[in-house]
């Protein structure tokens, strides 16, 4: 089956086909970096990363284009983001933005997501703002009163269509209250004429000012993408108003369809409620490092489907802590157990259809990237493989290195869960691990005591399938790692 994505502006699931054949193009709105990123962020960056790893899996060969706002998000008072953080901190805007986006990548590094091919700035990309503006007042499409710039929404017949909403249910575009220079209440800034204490401010045709929100993803976008251009993602919070105008400003301004499949990724909630400041339930992913290792959260992230709602709470993270727990500790085994197959010269062949959980994986992953679908695809493979691994010989070692090989193409290349080297992820309490390991050689002693010696071996025989060693000493066993 060929890959079909899910189409916000149709409301559709399509095929996906390319503008250029074996090449896709595309843009996901990035992060205002006014503080520092949160498990939303987390929610929307590990979702697009898994959509990107997938075309390139597919053999597409993509150009992902994600910006840095770091001027020009307004709020609902016509503040800019950026000012009202400097004004709280005192310090000046653009070292928020140094220091907040190298936070942002920080934290998604941490989180295995592979970077954007291009991360451009809003603040380094004023002129091709500016031009945009002026293309768009030549056209008619805009206007100018003040020293700012405003779209008329009213000359666009399709503003509306992708958050499918009435002209009537469409509040001001620009999160900025009505005011009376506007022509109508839903048209939105292009530009916005600076006050004297304004510190982000640049020249333009209208007086010294700064882009509108929406004005820089169009124009950061087509610079580098082209008029047209494949996917464009971002959160499903951004669908109206910031989509909605990027859509009419872009078509307007070239008369290209500009983004051909829309993809928006839905919210996280904590504990069921929305997260907010307002309510104290805001997470910042550094926090939730705190507590689980960042593989962890992407696990977390990826068991729910990107257009569904993540419910974050600490139970459901100990819930998802554990189960790749189990996943990692099958693929430990079955390294170690290659190890072992190559050393006693087994022959056997492993009876896994390895290809029909290969189909059945990229099959989910076809059907607009469920990412839960095919992780329960890898517990099924793993259920069998654990099965394999407990009938000691009746495998081959070049038949484990087939097993682990799809493990690393599915796991690893596609969903960035399986490492090289896979981590416990209960390292993170490595106490506990120890305490186990110690409870077993306990049990074990007491065995021996008791002349259980079938019982007693096979302690020792298992710990060593896992790749733990026992050494009986005068003064006692130790364990060590094979």
């Amino acid at each position: 089956m060929p890959l079909h994505v899910y189409n916000t502006l149709t409301r559709r699931k399509e095929e996906f086909k390319p503008l250029h054949e074996g090449r896709v193009g595309m843009y996901v709105c990035g992060p205002t970096v006014y503080g520092h990123s949160h498990i939303g962020h987390g929610k929307s960056y590990v979702s697009f990363d898994i959509i990107a790893r997938y075309l390139r899996y597919l053999g597409y060969k993509v150009l992902y284009v994600q910006n840095i706002t770091d001027v020009g998000h307004l709020l609902d008072d016509g503040e800019d983001r950026m000012i009202k953080q400097s004004k709280i901190d005192k310090v000046h805007p653009m070292q928020i933005a140094e220091t907040i986006t190298r936070s942002y990548f920080e934290d998604m590094d941490a989180l295995g997501v592979v970077r954007p091919d291009i991360s451009p700035r809003a603040s380094g990309h004023i002129i091709e703002q500016i031009e945009l503006v002026k293309e768009l007042l030549a056209k008619g499409y805009a206007y100018e009163v003040n020293g700012s710039v405003y779209f008329d929404v009213k000359k666009f017949s399709d503003y509306g269509r992708l958050s499918g909403r009435s002209f009537d249910e469409m509040i001001t575009g620009t999160r900025v209250e009505t005011r009376s220079e506007k022509r109508n209440p839903q048209d939105f800034a292009l530009w916005k004429k600076a006050d004297p204490e304004h510190l982000m401010r640049w020249p333009s045709p209208w007086g010294e000012g700064f882009p509108g929100w929406h004005i820089e993803c169009s124009a950061m976008s087509m610079k580098y993408l082209g008029e047209e251009f494949d996917i464009h993602g971002g959160g499903i919070d951004n669908q109206f108003p910031h989509h909605e105008c990027e859509i009419a400003q872009s078509v307007c301004a070239t008369g290209r369809a500009f983004a051909r499949y829309w993809i928006h990724n839905n919210l996280v909630t904590v504990n069921g409620q929305k997260m907010s400041k307002s309510l104290g339930n805001f997470v910042t992913l550094k926090d939730a490092f705190k507590k689980f290792d960042p593989l962890v959260v992407r696990f977390f992230i990826l068991q729910s489907h990107y257009r569904s709602t993540l419910d974050f709470s600490d139970e459901a993270l100990q819930g998802a802590k554990m189960g790749l727990e189990r996943l990692m500790n099958t693929i430990r085994n079955l390294r170690f157990q290659m190890t072992q197959a190559d050393v006693k010269g087994y022959t056997t062949k492993a009876a896994i259809d390895l290809m029909r959980y290969k189909s059945e994986f990229l099959a989910a992953m076809d059907d607009d990237f469920n990412s839960p679908q095919a992780i329960a695809i890898l517990f099924e493979l793993s259920r069998e493989v654990n099965a394999l691994l407990n009938q000691d010989g009746s495998y081959s070692a070049g038949s484990l290195r087939e097993i682990e090989a799809l493990y690393r193409e599915l796991g690893g290349q596609i969903l960035g869960i399986i490492t090289d080297s896979p981590r416990a992820v209960l390292e993170s309490n490595g106490k506990l691990e120890a305490d186990l390991i110690q409870l077993l050689i306990n049990l074990r002693l007491l065995a021996r005591s008791e002349k259980n010696w079938s019982l007693a071996d096979r302690i020792r025989d298992e710990l060593k399938k896992l790749g733990i060693v026992l050494e009986d000493k005068k003064d006692g066993t130790t364990w060590k790692r094979a």
